[in-house]
């Protein structure tokens, strides 16, 4: 086991191969890199920028059923996602939390009856233990103040969990390396070809420009919006399935509202909107559903969403809310499995499906029990999905892949903490408590912070320290030097974006200035290395 991250020791060989070579480092290629290596085979992963850089670290921050997806009868879907709710809680407890969501009702999108019987199978699809069942209420009641407008006077509450997406990816990637797996960030695949019962790819250094040769016996291309160039770029492989393009953009504002509840708003689209508590004082407002069909690393949100988004908040709230108010946005590209391209953007499934190549016969779908070419080397391709599925994708994606190695161990991750996530029996507030308890050296809210991101890790981090000068350079805001180095050493963090954006969010509460003395802090360490 280690905590190094990128080793430069030689890559697998002819003779001493890597069982598995997985393409992407978003949260289904890091999935997939976790639970494979922790059935007991040899795992390589790389990313071609930074772990989590695009759909993954670009979600609304929910582990969630799809209430929405009850219309279209993805009765599976929404079932596996229930269930992986109170997993995620169990396996990551100090970044999961349960979050009570107030779907105010508007009759002229959807009868009350509708919605009732929506929340009665989402109360009941996925075997529910630890989140609370739904109700009605009185909205104007609850909020007497006059925060949502009159004539909205019924809602529904009930609850899904908030999770930071870029720091669950990174854990996952961690505990992937902690248990032997290479992670290769900034390493693109430029081309791979099958060498007998072996795949012989080149990857590329996209900072040096150094090209790495690797041999495995299998890939996984889990490169999301990017599935189809990487499919271009292995030879001779030919593929049935494709991707949507779906892009979904959200924005933060000032939070306007008190309690630690969010929203749920009907659009007069039929879509619903999130706005939910986004770390201290802010609030996130999304998505949008737009076509998408530009080059997913250029994806910004445009006019059209930022006044949907708010056109539809200021029908609710009484507050008016303008372009003015909006601190920061983001948009992501949502990598859809095109089962009909007649459908809306909102339609199309966010199921998942695979396509698995064994050369002789082409691409087909992916069987275990298919073991007519299991000699040829394979290459697995997962279209679509969705943050809240990744571990059951894992999971299905290895089955495919059982046939060609059979001697994988079977799936464990169910009930395997995340780095950070072992509480030795304690609740993860209780822990919280007593370590705050046991550092009160430590300046106002950082305990609160170092606990939400690396959990009984917070530690190993800390070792040694004693007062705020032991923290190191203080950048502003929450962010030491102490953890900027943890970042560095351990989470494969090489930028101020890697820091600032993905693994934490100090980049919301910093200055200009202060995120310019981050720069320069990496200048210096580069220089020095």
């Amino acid at each position: 086991m280690t905590d190094t991250v990128s080793r430069l020791t030689p890559l697998g060989t002819e003779d001493d191969p890597f069982d598995l070579l997985v393409v992407g480092g978003g949260i289904n290629g890091v999935g997939v890199a976790r639970d494979a290596v922790g059935r007991g085979l040899s795992v390589v992963l790389c990313e071609k920028g930074d772990l989590s850089e695009g759909t993954s670290s670009r979600s609304g921050k929910y582990i969630h059923g799809g209430l929405r997806y009850l219309e279209y009868y993805e009765f599976r879907l929404v079932r596996e996602a229930l269930i992986e709710r109170e997993v995620v809680l169990d396996v990551a407890p100090h970044l999961a939390k349960p979050l009570r969501l107030i779907l105010v009702h508007s009759p002229e999108q959807r009868p009350r009856w509708l919605i009732r019987l929506g929340l009665f199978l989402y109360d009941h699809l996925g075997g529910r233990k630890r989140i609370p069942a739904s109700r009605a209420v009185n909205l104007q009641s609850e909020w007497p103040d006059g925060l949502i407008r009159s004539e909205f006077q019924s809602g529904f509450a009930y609850w899904d969990v908030w999770i930071d997406d870029a720091r669950l990816v990174v854990l996952n990637a961690v505990d992937a390396a902690r248990r032997g797996a290479e992670i290769l960030t900034r390493t693109e695949l430029s081309d791979a070809r099958r060498q007998g019962e072996l795949w012989c790819a080149n990857l590329c250094d996209i900072e040096t420009g150094d090209r790495r040769k690797v041999h495995a016996r299998a890939i996984f291309n889990g490169a999301g919006p990017w599935v189809e160039k990487v499919l271009s770029s292995v030879d001779k492989v030919k593929s049935g399935s494709s991707v949507r393009l779906v892009k979904g953009s959200h924005i933060i504002l000032p939070k306007w509202w008190t309690g630690d509840n969010g929203f749920v708003l009907q659009a007069p689209d039929k879509r619903i909107i999130f706005v939910n508590p986004y770390f201290e004082g802010l609030a996130l407002v999304g998505t949008t559903d737009v076509p998408f069909d530009g080059r997913p690393e250029d994806v910004k949100i445009d006019q059209g969403e930022i006044d949907y988004l708010l056109g539809i908040l200021n029908t609710y709230f009484t507050r008016k809310l303008r372009g003015s108010d909006i601190l920061h946005s983001y948009s992501g590209v949502r990598p859809l499995f095109n089962d009909d391209d007649d459908k809306s953007a909102s339609a199309v499934t966010r199921d998942y499906t695979f396509e698995l190549d064994t050369g002789d016969k082409g691409a087909r779908s992916g069987s275990q029990e298919d073991t007519s070419s299991r000699d040829k080397a394979p290459l697995l391709s997962a279209f679509g999905g969705k943050l809240t599925t990744y571990r059951k994708l894992a999971e299905h994606a290895l089955d495919h892949l059982a046939p060609f190695f059979p001697k994988m161990m079977p799936a464990w991750t169910e009930g395997a903490s995340l780095p950070g996530g072992d509480f030795s029996g304690w609740a993860s507030s209780e822990w919280a408590v007593s370590f705050r308890q046991s550092n009160p050296w430590l300046p106002e809210g950082l305990a609160e912070h170092y606990v939400l991101c690396y959990g009984t890790d917070t530690a190993q981090m800390l070792a040694g320290a004693s007062c705020p000068a032991d923290l190191g350079a203080h950048f502003g805001g929450l962010f030491y030097e102490v953890e900027a180095r943890w970042l560095l050493d351990r989470e494969w963090a090489r930028t101020a974006d890697d820091m600032l954006v993905r693994r934490t969010k100090h980049g919301l509460f910093l200055t200009d200035d202060e995120k310019a003395s981050v720069e320069t802090w990496l200048t210096g360490i580069r220089g020095a290395a």
